[in-house]
C-alpha cells in the first residue's frame, strides 16, 4: 500500500496556501519538505509575465520539473512528508482556459511519467473572497479575474476526474487558526508528538449498538496530544461499512421504483434488512478499496469499524481484509451480550436520522438472524492475545462494555488501558517480526 506522504495543496489565488505552508514548514523542520509553487518560482526567477510570456514559462517549467521531482523522491526516501504548493495540473487547467494549447500538448507528453501526489488537498474559498484577498495582498502581477478562475475550476475538476484523484476539500473561508488546525490534522502533523508512537490501523469490532460509534465520538473529541499519549492513536481516518450498506438499501429503493426489484435487501417497516448474505464480503471489498485509496498515512490511525455475526463471522471478515492492512492492524472488540445489544439498538433509534452512525437501528428480526451469535469468543479467547489471520499476526484486546460509559472520565478509564495494552502488544509483534526477518 502506497504511503500517502506526498500532498499537493491547490486552490484559487489568495486561498492562503503559501502562507499556511510557510507556517507548517517553520513549525515542523526536518519532518516535512514544503515546496513553493513551481509556476511562481519560474516567473520570479526568470522575470516572466504570467500571462504574456506563456511560451517562455512553459520552457522554464519543463526545465525545472526534473529537479523538482528529484527533490520529492529524495525526501520521500528519507521518510519525510512532502507538501507542494499547487501542481502542474492546476497550471494545465489555467492553460486550457487561456487557450495555451502549446503548453497542453507538451504537458500531455510528460504527464504520465511524473510522480504525482498520493493526495490532493483543495483549499476552498468562493470566487468573491479570492478577489477581495487578491486586492489586499499587493501582487498585481498574479491577479486573476473571476471568469478565468471559474473556468480553471471546471477544467481542474475534469482533470481530477480523469485521473481519479484522491481529492480532499478544506474550507478555507474561515478563521486562519481553524484552517491551520484542520490542515495540520490532515497531514498528521502534531507539534512534539512522535509519529512512531501511534497505531497505524485499528479494527474496531463488536455487535450493533455495542458502543463502537460512541467510542469513536469520544476519541475524536480528545486533543491530539491526549489521543496520542494516552491511547496511542493519531488523527483518525474513520471508515465504517454501515454507510456503504445503507447506500445499497437506498439503491434497492431505486431499483424497486424502476421495476427491477430489490437486489440485496428487503423492507422491514420503515427500515431494511439484508436479504442476500453475499453483501457481507462485498462490504469488506468496499472497505479494502477505500483503505487502498487513502493509504495508511504515517502518524495517522485508520479506524475501521464493522459488526458481523454467524459461526465464522469475524474469521471470514478478517481473512477478506487486504494483507497490507492486516500487516499493520490491531483489533479492539467491544463486547456486550446480545440482549444488551438489542436493548441499545432500540434505544438509539431516531427515525428522522436513521441513516446516521449513532442513530440507526437494525430491525429486530435482522438483529436476531445476523448478530445473535458470533465467533469472537472462540476466535479470540480471553481478554487479549494474538490472532493468526492468513500470514499475519494481529494483537487483540476485548473490552467488556457494561455498563455504558457515562461521560469522558468513564470512557477514559475503560478504554485507555485497553489501547495501551494493544499498542504494547503491537509494538512487541513488530519488533519480533523485525528480528525474525534478520535471521539467516
Amino acid at each position: 500500500m502506497t504511503l500517502a506522504s506526498y500532498f499537493a495543496v491547490e486552490g484559487l489565488p489568495a486561498a492562503g496556501k503559501s502562507e499556511l505552508l510557510s507556517t507548517l514548514a517553520l513549525y515542523h523542520p526536518g519532518e516535512i519538505l514544503v515546496l513553493p509553487e513551481l509556476v511562481r518560482v519560474a516567473v520570479d526567477e526568470r522575470k516572466l509575465d504570467l500571462f504574456s510570456d506563456r511560451g517562455r514559462l512553459a520552457d522554464a517549467l519543463l526545465e525545472m520539473i526534473g529537479l523538482r521531482q528529484e527533490r520529492i523522491r529524495a525526501a520521500l526516501g528519507q521518510g519525510r512528508t512532502v507538501i507542494e504548493d499547487s501542481h502542474l495540473g492546476v497550471h494545465a487547467a489555467y492553460a486550457r482556459v487561456l487557450g495555451d494549447q502549446a503548453f497542453l500538448e507538451r504537458f500531455a507528453e510528460i504527464e504520465d511519467g511524473l510522480l504525482w501526489p498520493s493526495q490532493f488537498v483543495r483549499m476552498e474559498i468562493p470566487v468573491h473572497v479570492s478577489l477581495a484577498r487578491q486586492a489586499v495582498r499587493g501582487t498585481p502581477n498574479y491577479e486573476v479575474g473571476p471568469d478565468v478562475m471559474t473556468g480553471m475550476l471546471s477544467a481542474l475538476a475534469a482533470w481530477h476526474m480523469g485521473r481519479r484523484s484522491d481529492l480532499i476539500s478544506v474550507d478555507a473561508d474561515r478563521a486562519a487558526h481553524e484552517v491551520l488546525a484542520t490542515v495540520s490534522e490532515l497531514f498528521g502533523l502534531h507539534y512534539g508528538t512522535p509519529v512512531g508512537d501511534v497505531l497505524p490501523a485499528v479494527l474496531l469490532l463488536g455487535r450493533p449498538a455495542s458502543g463502537k460509534s460512541e467510542l469513536i465520538q469520544f476519541l475524536q473529541a480528545l486533543s491530539a496530544d491526549e489521543r496520542a499519549k494516552e491511547f496511542h492513536l493519531g488523527p483518525l481516518d474513520t471508515i465504517d461499512d454501515f454507510p456503504i450498506l445503507w447506500e445499497k438499501f437506498v439503491e434497492d429503493d431505486l431499483w424497486e421504483a424502476v421495476g427491477r426489484g430489490r437486489l440485496v435487501s428487503r423492507r422491514v417497516g420503515e427500515n431494511y434488512s439484508v436479504a442476500d448474505d453475499s453483501v457481507w464480503p462485498f462490504l469488506i471489498a468496499k472497505l479494502n478499496r477505500k483503505l487502498a485509496a487513502r493509504g495508511l498515512i504515517e502518524g495517522r490511525t485508520a479506524l475501521v469499524e464493522f459488526a458481523r455475526g454467524g459461526p465464522q463471522a469475524y474469521r471470514r471478515a478478517l481473512e477478506d481484509l487486504a494483507p497490507e492492512v492486516l500487516a499493520q492492524a490491531a483489533v479492539l472488540y467491544v463486547e456486550v451480550p446480545f440482549a444488551e445489544s438489542s436493548r441499545r439498538n432500540r434505544a438509539r433509534y431516531d427515525r428522522a436520522r436513521r441513516a446516521g452512525l449513532l442513530t440507526h437501528a437494525v430491525p429486530e428480526e435482522e438483529l436476531e438472524r445476523s448478530y445473535s451469535v458470533d465467533d469472537w469468543s472462540e476466535f479470540a479467547p480471553g481478554t487479549s492475545g494474538v490472532l493468526q489471520v492468513a500470514r499475519n499476526r494481529l494483537p487483540y484486546v476485548t473490552v467488556h462494555n457494561m455498563p455504558e460509559p457515562a461521560g469522558p472520565d468513564a470512557f477514559r478509564a475503560r478504554y485507555a488501558p485497553a489501547f495501551q495494552s494493544l499498542y504494547r502488544s503491537w509494538k512487541a509483534l513488530r519488533r519480533r517480526q523485525g528480528d525474525e526477518a534478520t535471521l539467516p
